[in-house]
């Protein structure tokens, strides 16, 4: 069954229509079974917030302007400018998948410091069964072996670069450390390649676990690839999972963490939220708070069960990831490891910061001589340089990872 151009139409104005009203109750019932299972409600408000918050729009307005069969633009005008929410209908009349592109469809270019000269690429697949996953593995030219690194990425439905609008952090750094003799490997997350594969109790170590060490142990295989080199290098929440990869590869070489959330997650939904909140106050936002507190505390309640609802719950996560979350110390689980850290922190991160996040893991490490911790004073959560007060804007100007970020990870990677 296809839908025609009339019928699309007619969807994305009511899609446009609730948007404007910001009743993402009745848009997530628009959503088809694996989209609903992957966005709830208070994931799309709280990232409706951030974009309008970072286009100056306390009353964002939306209209369908254009639409085929298969994908619906919707454009929003906010004070300062605007974004676009991207979908598609299927035939069944409902929507299949959903990006906020903040900068217009603008596309990632290289970053100076990379070189597709000394540097070659396959496509690779990772693990086995309904949830392996396709990834890239990077190779420098010449016969090696040379050290390697796993990339992980942050919480979400994240592709192997790390795709946000017009950026790519995770291909950055690919194509940075490939540049300088790192191979390096990254892979699509199984929220973003399988959605509609995910069992009901997926959680964190389902999620990061059987990817990244089936991706250490195709790395051994590789005659380019220094076997005892293997390295992760994980970002944000692929920052946090990463001590407890380590810990169940004790051959794994070394971490090296980028802007690694420490405070429990939900925490840092309630803290994230209010800076949002701050700079859109209203009733809208007092509102999404306000929910997220009351679910945060049950997160963090004895009245957490299996059995708890997800709508109940921060992120429409399931009560078996915020279960799993809850059972694990990623400081605590890094400070087990006897294996070299790098951990790296930007000073201008709202999302991960230096007083919530980075001071717990150097009052665990910063004694370890095996460790090296650097804040990155004019870094955002990308890594990206900036100046003044950090707002969601920032992230849908085009970037990249600050070239002293590589070179610092190259040099730490290479050093043996």
């Amino acid at each position: 069954m296809r839908i025609d151009k009339g019928g699309a139409m007619e969807v994305a104005r009511g899609f446009a229509a609730l948007l404007q009203a910001e009743r993402f109750d009745e848009i997530v019932e628009l959503f088809a079974p694996p989209l609903r299972a992957a966005v709830s409600a208070e994931a799309l408000r709280l990232a409706w917030a951030a974009q309008a918050a970072g286009h100056g729009g306390e009353e964002p307005a939306s209209q369908a302007d254009e639409a085929d069969p298969v994908r619906v633009h919707i454009a929003v005008t906010c004070a300062n400018g605007g974004f676009t929410v991207v979908t598609s209908v299927g035939g069944d009349g409902l929507l299949h998948g959903l990006r906020l592109d903040p900068h217009g469809g603008a596309e990632w270019h290289p970053p100076h410091y990379a070189d597709t000269a000394r540097f070659t690429e396959r496509d690779i697949m990772i693990g086995t069964g309904p949830l392996a996953v396709p990834g890239t593995l990077s190779l420098p030219v010449g016969p090696g072996p040379w050290p390697a690194v796993v990339l992980l990425s942050g919480g979400g439905a994240f592709d192997r670069d790390e795709s946000s609008g017009p950026n790519k952090p995770l291909k950055d750094l690919a194509w940075g450390l490939a540049t300088r003799q790192v191979a390096v490997l990254r892979f699509d997350k199984a929220t973003f390649a399988h959605p509609d594969r995910l069992p009901q109790d997926f959680t964190m170590a389902d999620e990061y676990l059987p990817p990244a060490l089936a991706a250490v142990r195709l790395l051994r295989q590789q005659p380019e690839v220094a076997p005892d080199r293997i390295h992760l290098l994980g970002h944000s929440m692929g920052g946090k999972a990463a001590p407890r990869i380590a810990a169940a590869d004790p051959s794994i070489a070394g971490l090296v963490l980028l802007a690694a959330d420490a405070q429990p997650m939900h925490e840092a939904a309630v803290r994230v939220a209010r800076h949002l909140a701050a700079l859109t106050p209203g009733p809208s936002t007092e509102e999404m708070v306000a929910a997220l507190v009351r679910q945060a505390a049950l997160v963090a309640s004895p009245g957490l069960t299996p059995d708890t609802p997800s709508k109940l719950l921060p992120l429409g996560f399931s009560a078996s990831y915020w279960l799993d979350l809850r059972a694990y110390d990623p400081v605590a689980t890094a400070a087990g490891l006897t294996c070299p850290m790098l951990i790296l922190q930007g000073g201008r991160d709202y999302q991960v910061t230096v007083t919530d996040d980075l001071v717990r893991w150097q009052n665990a490490l910063a004694h370890r001589p095996e460790v090296a911790i650097r804040i990155h004073q004019d870094a955002n959560h990308l890594f990206f340089s900036g100046s003044g007060h950090p707002t969601p804007a920032e992230y849908a100007r085009p970037g990249h990872v600050e070239p002293t970020v590589v070179d610092e990870i190259t040099a730490w990677l290479t050093r043996r």
